[in-house]
């Protein structure tokens, strides 16, 4: 069993959009949020029953990293996105530039 943190759900998050090859962005104005996976999913791939993640998940909506909206799912906060771009940029660079496209991946980091 993993051992939880906020540090490793956004980890988790980043290594589950890899493996799918999938990254959910939605632009506004001043911000790129990016759309988590669900908490059961994560809850899957980190091996854990999923009322462990939930407490986290409320950790990181007062931290204001996340916000959940009804029928859309989780999505990184303007502070969440900067974290995970910075994680992805970090330790994934290879794979996210892969499945956004180098420029796209270095414009968001530019933004960010």
């Amino acid at each position: 069993m993993a051992a939880l943190s906020i540090d490793t759900l956004f980890d988790a998050a980043i290594r589950i959009q890899v493996m799918e090859r999938s990254i959910s962005l939605t632009f506004t104005e001043n911000s790129v949020r990016i759309k988590f996976p669900t908490t059961r999913r994560l809850a899957e791939f980190l091996d854990v029953p999923h009322y462990y993640v939930l407490p986290y998940f409320a950790m990181m909506e007062q931290e204001e990293l996340v916000t959940r909206a009804e029928r859309v799912g989780i999505l990184t906060t303007a502070k969440g996105s900067r974290k995970m771009i910075e994680l992805m940029h970090e330790k994934y660079l290879k794979e996210s530039s892969e499945i956004l496209g180098t420029a796209i991946f270095e414009e968001i980091l530019r933004k960010i």
